[in-house]
């Protein structure tokens, strides 16, 4: 396999418990995505009881489609880290700023 290196926000928190990546509130997504445009959700999280075995990876933030968002740089992110959980009864950034 080839690997690719790059620089990208980790997902420090994650408070989304019965998604398959998560394991004791770390993401283990190689990377994650968010947003539909409007909305700060995270388009990875998949709700299941099993999870995932390769807890040695630590997620990043591989896109963002929020250019709502005043960490949005051209659909990247660009803060420091993020922290991902539920807003109601939906799976969101945290993190997420409007930007104004």
């Amino acid at each position: 396999m080839t690997e690719i290196c790059l620089d990208m926000p980790l997902v420090s928190k994650c408070a989304v418990s019965d998604c398959v990546y998560n394991t004791n509130q770390n993401c283990h997504a190689r990377a994650i995505t968010i947003g539909d445009g409007t909305h700060p959700g995270c388009d990875t999280y998949m709700g299941s009881s099993r999870h995932t075995s390769r807890t040695q990876l630590q997620a990043g933030v591989g896109a963002c489609k929020v250019t709502g968002c005043n960490y949005n740089d051209d659909f990247e992110c660009m803060a420091q880290s993020i922290n991902v959980g539920y807003s109601g009864s939906n799976v969101h950034c945290l993190t997420f700023v409007k930007r104004t």
